[in-house]
């Protein structure tokens, strides 16, 4: 079983640029692009690779200030949402990383920010050191669309990850709309599950179809009885009524079935939704399932109603690459 190194990383990190996040603006980034701040995978270090204007780095590096100021970064998340938790990442800068940092927010109804924006401390100038994370949570309900990072006064950050809860206007969600209630873009997260010794649970949730195996759920080789699972919490309460899972690029590794639990939880907390979940309703029975394709499923699921929570089978184990459920939100 995967171990976090805070209790924020099972949230969906809302700096991710599969998410669509990018910075808008930025004081300077001679060395390394910004964007670099963003992207899902852990910072690589290149021996001997240097371009134009020096030493190569996987993520952002601004040049040596030589007057008064610092550096900042204002980004567009690709989603908004509220903040539990940061982890700024220094991974592969020693002699070239800022001695603090600092994070503001923003929610904009309709485009970025301007000179009149008025931003929000949301963490206030933390101390880094080289080639380290820095775990910070953040409890603060309260959405955001734009982020503004501070470097004081300037170097090299690896990674921003930013944890929390996707916000979503479901007043403006029709009656009659189908959306999938899972999807990380409109709330959905993945609680909990058996195992992700391969790839985390929250990859299921992400937009789009997976672009390798490591961008899915993937369970080690069971060697004893029972099956994985994983426990999503949906973005809001509905009704399903279409199903997708999908085992893109899982060939010899599929789980060879699944079937689908689910409930609509009322009070308690994440933790103890686990136990609650084994005595949960039957919502899709065991289906069968192929190697690299998408599996839909409509006349098979049950008419339970309104649903706060599922629970994914897999039998005995293996990767599923996404789950999408589609329906109604409740009102």
């Amino acid at each position: 079983m995967r171990t976090y190194a805070a209790p924020f990383e099972k949230f969906v990190n809302l700096a991710d640029a599969r998410l669509g996040t990018q910075a808008i603006y930025v004081t300077d980034d001679w060395f390394a692009d910004v964007n670099r701040l963003f992207q899902p995978t852990p910072a690589v270090w290149k021996e001997g690779v240097f371009d134009d204007n020096g030493k190569w780095m996987d993520g952002w590096e601004s040049r040596r200030k030589r007057f008064e100021g610092y550096d900042y970064a204002v980004i567009r998340l690709g989603v908004p949402g509220s903040i539990k938790g940061v982890d700024i990442d220094t991974s592969h800068f020693t002699g070239n990383y800022p001695p603090s940092a600092s994070l503001e927010a923003c929610f904009v109804a309709d485009g970025d920010p301007t000179d009149d924006t008025v931003w929000t401390e949301v963490l206030p100038a933390v101390e880094l050191q080289g080639n380290s994370h820095h775990y910070h949570a953040i409890d603060d309900s309260q959405a955001y669309t734009h982020l503004r990072f501070n470097i004081f006064p300037d170097g090299g950050v690896a990674r921003l990850r930013v944890y929390g809860i996707p916000y979503r206007d479901w007043s403006s969600v029709g009656d009659n709309e189908q959306i999938d209630l899972a999807a990380a873009l409109n709330g959905g997260r993945a609680l909990a599950c058996s195992d992700e010794h391969f790839g985390r649970m929250s990859n299921i949730l992400n937009p789009g179809r997976g672009v390798n195996m490591g961008d899915g759920w993937e369970t080690a080789r069971r060697r004893t009885p029972g099956n994985d699972w994983v426990i999503v919490a949906l973005g809001h309460p509905g009704e399903i009524e279409r199903i997708v899972v999908d085992t893109l690029h899982f060939k010899g590794n599929y789980p060879d079935s699944c079937s689908i639990q689910a409930a609509y939880v009322k009070g308690g907390t994440d933790s103890q939704i686990e136990t609650q979940s084994l005595f949960w309703r039957e919502l899709l029975p065991s289906q069968k399932l192929q190697m690299h394709q998408e599996h839909e499923f409509v006349e098979q699921i049950a008419k339970l109603g309104p649903v706060t929570h599922v629970r994914l089978n897999v039998f005995p184990d293996g990767g599923v690459s996404r789950l999408r459920l589609f329906g109604k939100v409740a009102r």
